[in-house]
């Protein structure tokens, strides 16, 4: 073996590599393992010389001493090979035990709390005491990955953003779509009451195109799924040119998109439902990113923005603010998608607009008539008999101008959610359409206020029979308009609930004046409006103690209140 080289041959930092602009140190140190392996396997085949470890020592920019110090260790050692040079681990390395992951997931990645956790113990005799926190720390961010110590301290969503996803390729216009509820973070003002309004949509993954939309003012359900399907689907205007039908359509297991009348309506028309597992929003990137998208870039602007506050402080805005209207809420977020379809550039469709991506892929479209569309959403119901008093549904009566001389036949019926002041009519046998029918003696609109007031203050003194049963529901729109409820009475409905009220409402029954109170003391101030509404007679002794008087004979050493006849006279 020869000596080590002077500081200012090859192994000197001088004139090395590095200061002729080699390689990094963090690459050199990667190196190391791979040239000590190519030495070793040099001198197991009598190959070796001097000149391969000067070489070697050069690229590395280290001694020649030190490479073969590295070789002499890993013929005694294979693992010595994977990491030449690389500091000796301590058996008395403090690492971290399940006891430690545990306490930083309990306090939420505090490290200087889980060290005083650990004090605790060991005071107690539960474990060996801690060692410092600088040591503390080193060791967390030596033996857990990024990953973990954010999974840790803010659960499986905060670990996921260290993940690695793959890319799905690209695939053609309407081969997948992707749909999602997402309440916007603005105050609307809805029938003169903020509230936070929901948008449902339906996305293509291919162009990201927004297909279509659905808004409503309080929480969705099937019914918002089935009218932005339709406005989704539709090419007509005002939907147009985006549409048709998809191939599949990615969900994430929620109820309104899996329940019996929107799975129905994609297996009418053969439309595959992809539903994705539970707290999986990678997995549907395209309308997750919209979400985010539209916050970010539209809904940020707008009055009555719910901004994010800090932990553990609410959300405030100016007092003065004029909140828009649902109607005009609805009109800005169908033109920034508008905005978003023709005139938006996202990265993913390099330089292009949904619009001429869309228009650019030559993929067959599937259309649909908009009259078979309207019948594919719609809620079955079943069969009914028609009668002289029309069709009876939900005990209720429905009638239209088309039953005249139709009455006895079998007819089946089917409902849009939630929209029950109309059904469709068809014939049970053949399937044909016959009409619309409206809710019979519908209640007028005063009657509906009068009804919304009575439940509003049932609903104060019950408020859990509210939460079990009672439910706004507005309709959701694709064009800008005022905000419709939904649940259509009819006038006895109305009457006859009305009426339970008035007969249930305490306050209405209480008769103060029926039993006046006795008079008060002679020696009390009595205001003389109170004074003429007390029963006459003779005023009310003291209790004993305050008169002088003698104690009487009732129960507990009170004095027993004159008993009166009905002239007021005592007995």
């Amino acid at each position: 073996m020869t000596g080590a080289s002077g500081p200012g041959e090859a192994g000197g930092h001088e004139d090395g590599p590095h200061a002729r602009g080699g390689l990094p140190s963090s690459s050199l140190s990667a190196l190391r393992g791979p040239a000590v392996r190519r030495l070793l396997a040099l001198r197991q085949d009598q190959k070796l010389t001097t000149q391969h470890v000067r070489l070697m020592a050069q690229s590395l920019e280290v001694t020649e001493r030190t490479v073969w110090r590295w070789l002499a260790a890993a013929e005694r050692d294979e693992s010595a090979a994977a990491a030449p040079g690389a500091r000796a681990q301590s058996k008395d390395r403090f690492s971290v035990t399940p006891q430690v992951r545990r306490l930083l997931a309990l306090w939420k990645g505090n490290v200087a709390a889980v060290h005083r956790e650990l004090i605790a113990r060991a005071a107690k005799g539960e474990g060996e005491p801690p060692p410092s926190i600088p040591t503390l720390h080193r060791a967390i961010r030596r033996d857990l990955t990024p990953g973990e110590r954010a999974g840790l301290a803010g659960g499986e969503r905060a670990a996921r953003k260290h993940d690695v996803f793959l890319a799905r390729p690209r695939p053609w216009r309407n081969q997948v779509w992707e749909t999602d509820h997402v309440q916007a973070p603005v105050l609307v003002d809805v029938d003169g009451r903020a509230r936070r309004p929901w948008i449902t949509w339906f996305t293509d993954c291919a162009t990201n195109a927004i297909m279509g939309v659905a808004v409503t003012p309080v929480h969705p359900s099937r019914e918002s799924v089935l009218a932005a399907l339709r406005s989704a689907v539709l090419r007509e205007e005002p939907y147009g040119p985006f549409g048709g039908l998809p191939e599949k359509v990615r969900v994430d297991r929620g109820k309104d998109f899996l329940s019996r009348t929107v799975t129905a309506a994609f297996d009418l028309l053969d439309v595959t439902v992809e539903d994705l597992p539970a707290y999986t929003p990678h997995l549907k990137g395209t309308v997750e990113g919209l979400n985010r998208a539209v916050e970010s870039m539209f809904l940020a602007a707008l009055p009555g923005y719910a901004r994010q506050p800090r932990p553990g402080k609410r959300a405030s805005r100016p007092k003065d603010e004029v909140l828009l209207s649902f109607e005009d809420f609805t009109a800005r977020l169908l033109a920034w998608t508008l905005w978003w379809n023709t005139e938006h550039r996202p990265s993913p469709l390099r330089g292009k607009t949904p619009l001429e991506a869309w228009q650019d892929d030559l993929t067959p479209l599937r259309d649909v008539p908009a009259t078979d569309l309207w019948t594919f959403t719609l809620e079955d119901a079943g069969t009914r008999t028609l009668t002289t008093r029309g069709i009876r549904f939900r005990r209720r009566d429905y009638v239209g101008p088309w039953m005249t001389g139709q009455a006895g036949i079998q007819v089946r019926v089917r409902f849009m959610p939630h929209h029950d002041h109309r059904i469709e009519v068809y014939d049970a046998a053949t399937g044909r359409y016959l009409g619309s029918a409206d809710l019979a003696d519908q209640a007028t609109e005063e009657q509906i206020s009068a009804v919304r007031r009575a439940r509003s203050a049932r609903a104060r003194r019950l408020k859990k029979d509210l939460e079990a049963s009672q439910r706004e529901r507005y309709a959701a729109v694709n064009q800008p308009e005022a905000p419709q409820r939904l649940g259509a009475l009819t006038t006895a409905q109305a009457e006859a609930e009305l009426a339970q009220t008035a007969d249930s409402d305490l306050a209405q029954l209480a008769m103060p004046d029926l039993i006046p109170p006795a008079a008060p003391p002679a020696d009390w101030r009595t205001p003389a409006s109170l004074a003429a509404l007390t029963t006459p007679g003779p005023p009310v002794p003291h209790p004993y103690g305050r008169d002088g008087a003698s104690a009487p004979d009732g129960p507990g050493g009170r004095a027993a209140p004159p008993i009166t006849d009905e002239n007021g006279d005592a007995s």
